[in-house]
C-alpha cells in the first residue's frame, strides 16, 4: 500500500512530472484526431467507391468486347449462380463531347468516358439511380427528360433545368435567328431551314406556368441573357451563330423542334458541365455550362478495322453526382442499345450484340476474392483476354495509398510519443536523485530493492494513465467538434482548413474507433512505464548507507 501512496504523492508534488504529463496528452489527442479523420476520410471514400463500382466486373479490353452477352451471364451463371444478386451489361468507350457554354457562349470540347447502360438493371448493381438529381430518376430511372424540380433537395440554387429550360431555350434562338434574319446576317432560306416549326404557347399553359413571357428583343430575356445561359452577353461575343458542330456542308440540316422533341438521352457527370468555386461574396457554389435541357454532341470510335469517329445528338436529362471528382468529371451514360447499334456491335444476320463489360452484384456475405478466381479459372487469360476484377481490385493503388499515408502518420505520431518518453526518463532519473535519502531511509526500514523499484514504476504506470486519459477526453472532444473548431481557425487565419471545393464534402469527415482508441492509450502507457525502467533500476541498486549519506 505504502508504494501506491509514495507514487501518487510524487506524481503530486512534482510539478516537473506535469511537463510529461502534458507531452504525453497532447501525443495521445494527436493519435485519436487524426485516426479518426483518416478512418472517416477512408469509409467515405470507400463507400463512395463500392458506390460507384460492382462488387465485380468482367472486362474485354478488346474494342469489340465480349461477343454474345447472354452467353457470358449464363456461364458465369454457372460458376456463381449461388452468389449472384443481379448482373448488367455495359457497353464502355472513350469519347468527346462538345456543347454550348451557357456563361461565355463559347463551345467546349472535352474527353469523357462514354457508358451504355441498361436503365433497367443498371441500379441493380451499384448506386447509380441514388446519385442522379432529379427525384423521379431517383426512383425508377429512364432516359427522358423531366420537367423543373432538378434542384429540389440541393442547398445551392440550381437554373431552371428540363422542359421549362429547353422550351424557353427554343423560343430564344427563334428569336436570335429572326434578329439575325432581321440584320441581314442570315437569310430567309436559311433561317427556314434552321428555324424549327413554331408552336402556340397557349397550347403548353401548365407546363409553362410560372416561367417569365418570352419578350420580343434577345437582349430582355429574364432567364437566358446570353447564348443559352445564365449570363450577361459579353461584349466579346458573336452575335452570328457558331457553326453546327461536327456539320459537314454537305449533310442536310434536319427540321427539329427542340420545344417538343428530345434526342437520346444522356446523363452526365456534374463536373463535365459545371465548376465549383466561390462567389464575389465568397460562397460556395456550382457554375453550370450546361443544364439538363440541352443538347450535346458525342464522337466516339466505331468497332471498324480500323477504327472510324462516329457522332451523334444527346440531349441531357440528367446529372450524375457520386462526389468522386474522378467520376464526376469524366462518366457519361447513354442507352446500352443506342450505344451498341451506334458502334456497330450488334451482328445484323443474328442480331447478337457485343458488349464492354459483365458487372456482377453479390449477395450479402459472399466472398469477393473467392468468386472472382472461380470466374477467372472459367475464363482463363489466355484464352478469353478477359480482366477480371473486384472493386478493390480496381482502386488498389487508392485505397492502398490513404493507408499507407495513415501507417506513416501513425509512426510519426508514436514517434512525437516517444520523444515525450524520452522527457520522462530524464525526469525520473532527476526524481531518483532528488529522492535518493528518502530511498535510504526505506531501505533501512525494510523496504526490498524490488520495492523500490516498484515505486518508480508505479510513478511511471501512474503518469502515463493520468496522461493517457487527459489525451483521450481531449481527443475525442476535439474530434467531436473538429468541424467548429475548422471554422474558427477558418475565421482567425483567414485561410479554409477544409475546401469543399477540392474534396467534394461539405464537413470534415470522422469515425472514432473504439479499438483504435484503445490502443493508442496503451501504447501511450506502455512507453512511460518502459521510460521508467531505468531510472527504477538506478534507485533499487542504491545500497542504504550511501543513500543516507547522500547530500
Amino acid at each position: 500500500m505504502y508504494k501506491v501512496l509514495l507514487s501518487w504523492r510524487y506524481l503530486k508534488s512534482r510539478y516537473i512530472a506535469l511537463a510529461s504529463i502534458v507531452s504525453v496528452t497532447l501525443g495521445v489527442a494527436t493519435l485519436i484526431v487524426v485516426n479518426s479523420v483518416m478512418a472517416g476520410f477512408t469509409v467515405e471514400m470507400h463507400d463512395r467507391l463500392h458506390g460507384v463500382l460492382s462488387d465485380i466486373i468482367v472486362r474485354s479490353h478488346n474494342l469489340n468486347g465480349l461477343p454474345d452477352s447472354e452467353w457470358h451471364m449464363e456461364e458465369i451463371r454457372k460458376v456463381a449462380g449461388d452468389d449472384i444478386e443481379a448482373m448488367t451489361a455495359t457497353v464502355s468507350v472513350p469519347a468527346m463531347i462538345n456543347f454550348r457554354d451557357n456563361i461565355r457562349g463559347q463551345w467546349i470540347t472535352q474527353p469523357i468516358n462514354l457508358i451504355g447502360i441498361d436503365a433497367t438493371t443498371y441500379s441493380d448493381v451499384c448506386e447509380f439511380e441514388q446519385h442522379l438529381l432529379h427525384p423521379l430518376n431517383r426512383e425508377q430511372f429512364q432516359f427522358i427528360l423531366r420537367e423543373n424540380d432538378y434542384g429540389r433537395g440541393r442547398k445551392d440554387k440550381f437554373p431552371v433545368a428540363g422542359w421549362a429550360r429547353r422550351r424557353v431555350a427554343a423560343q430564344w434562338e427563334q428569336r436570335e435567328i429572326a434578329d439575325q434574319v432581321e440584320n441581314g446576317d442570315v437569310t430567309a432560306n436559311d433561317a427556314a431551314l434552321l428555324t424549327p416549326p413554331p408552336f402556340d404557347l397557349a397550347d403548353d399553359s401548365q407546363t409553362l406556368a410560372g416561367l417569365p413571357a418570352l419578350p420580343d428583343s434577345i437582349e430582355e430575356l429574364p432567364e437566358l441573357q446570353g447564348p443559352l445561359g445564365n449570363g450577361p452577353r459579353g461584349a466579346g461575343q458573336q452575335d452570328s451563330l457558331p457553326a453546327v458542330p461536327f456539320q459537314t456542308d454537305d449533310a442536310p440540316l434536319l427540321t427539329f423542334d427542340a420545344t417538343r422533341e428530345q434526342h437520346t438521352g444522356i446523363v452526365l457527370g456534374i463536373s463535365i458541365c459545371s465548376l465549383r468555386g466561390r462567389d464575389v461574396q465568397g460562397d460556395l457554389m456550382d457554375y453550370y455550362f450546361a443544364l439538363p435541357g440541352d443538347d450535346v454532341k458525342i464522337t466516339f470510335p466505331n468497332t471498324g478495322q480500323p477504327p472510324k469517329a462516329v457522332s451523334d445528338s444527346f440531349t441531357i436529362v440528367d446529372f450524375y453526382e457520386s462526389e468522386m471528382s474522378e467520376y464526376d468529371s469524366s462518366f457519361a451514360f447513354v442507352p446500352l442499345s443506342k450505344l451498341q447499334n451506334l458502334r456497330g456491335m450488334i451482328t445484323a444476320e443474328t442480331g447478337v450484340a457485343s458488349v464492354s463489360a459483365i458487372q456482377i452484384k453479390l449477395r450479402a456475405g459472399a466472398d469477393l476474392n473467392m468468386v472472382r478466381d472461380r470466374l477467372q479459372a472459367r475464363f482463363p487469360l489466355q484464352q478469353f483476354g478477359y480482366q477480371i476484377q473486384t472493386w478493390r481490385d480496381m482502386q488498389g493503388p487508392l485505397l492502398s495509398a490513404v493507408q499507407l499515408e495513415t501507417t506513416i502518420l501513425n509512426i510519426l505520431l508514436f514517434l512525437i510519443i516517444a520523444v515525450a518518453g524520452f522527457g520522462i526518463l530524464a525526469t525520473f532519473f532527476m526524481i531518483v536523485v532528488e529522492k535518493t535519502r528518502d530511498v535510504g531511509i526505506l531501505k533501512s526500514l525494510g523496504a526490498s530493492s524490488r520495492g523500490v523499484m516498484s515505486i518508480f514504476l508505479g510513478y511511471g504506470l501512474s503518469l502515463g494513465i493520468a496522461g493517457s486519459l487527459a489525451g483521450l477526453a481531449l481527443g475525442l472532444l476535439f474530434v467531436d467538434q473538429i468541424n467548429v473548431v475548422a471554422g474558427w481557425i477558418e475565421k482567425i487565419t483567414g485561410q479554409e482548413v477544409f475546401d469543399p471545393t477540392v474534396y467534394y464534402f461539405s464537413e470534415i469527415p470522422v469515425v472514432v474507433n473504439p479499438l483504435t482508441c484503445l490502443w493508442v492509450v496503451l501504447g501511450a502507457v506502455g512507453i512511460a512505464v518502459i521510460a521508467s525502467v531505468l531510472p527504477a533500476r538506478k534507485a533499487a541498486k542504491l545500497h542504504p548507507v550511501e543513500a543516507l549519506r547522500y547530500e
